[in-house]
């Protein structure tokens, strides 16, 4: 095979596949380590204004593998004041107003390239259509029912465990226990009325029942007599 032209080109991919690794090794230096390869976080500027979010299994086939997510604020689309009310108001429910951002997704195709690239065209026809001064939609306003904000959830500042409210929490607990040890010296020399009752109530039942049991564990005579004790009739 390697005499054909696919087996020559076959040949030579592999091939320089190969050298690859051994002409970095031999370009690096031996002292050269990853971390000094490593580049510092740039913000993204003007000229990339889309970002986009990709979901990766790590090799495994996953249905959601193919979805693409991007986000934009349409202010950074170099547009101008009145194209960018228009293109916030055909963005729709795409649009967050909290934080300004629009947020478009797709997995209507089976590769990731192929959602980016649909993506892309519906970003590049909305601007299209934003920049069309025909019909500004000056006359609708803005529809922002879809967006239900969240409640932001602020701290008390009393919550706060400061000096002096360890101090004041620590006098508070001091009083209880101060409370507390003084009602039960207060309930030492004093008689429960639930408690005597309770006990009183017992020792009647016991008298009560005492006779029953005994008299329940006496033996029986045997015979004629001892049947008719027990309440049966002899035949």
């Amino acid at each position: 095979m390697q005499g054909t032209p696919l087996g020559r080109c076959l040949y030579s991919l592999v091939r320089s596949y190969l050298s690859n690794p051994i002409t970095m090794l031999e370009t690096y230096p031996q002292h050269l380590h990853l971390a000094d390869l490593a580049k510092p976080f740039e913000k993204p500027t003007s000229a990339t204004p889309l970002r986009f979010r990709y979901t990766t299994y790590l090799g495994e086939q996953h249905p959601a593998a193919k979805k693409v997510v991007c986000e934009f604020d349409p202010t950074d689309l170099s547009l101008t004041t009145t194209q960018t009310t228009k293109l916030i108001k055909l963005l729709g429910q795409r649009y967050n107003p909290s934080t300004t951002l629009a947020k478009i997704s797709s997995e209507s195709f089976e590769t990731q390239a192929q959602n980016k690239r649909y993506i892309g065209d519906m970003i590049a026809t909305l601007m299209k259509e934003a920049k069309d001064e025909t019909d500004t939609f000056a006359d609708l306003p803005f529809d922002f029912r879809h967006h239900k904000p969240k409640p932001k959830l602020v701290f008390p500042e009393r919550w706060l465990l400061t000096e002096d409210r360890k101090r004041e929490l620590e006098a508070t607990r001091t009083m209880r226990l101060a409370a507390e040890e003084h009602r039960k010296s207060l309930l030492d020399g004093l008689v429960d009325g639930v408690e005597a009752i309770e006990n009183a109530r017992r020792v009647k039942l016991e008298q009560v029942e005492a006779p029953i049991m005994a008299e329940a564990k006496a033996p029986l005579p045997k015979g004629k007599m001892g049947k008719k004790q027990m309440g049966q009739k002899s035949r």
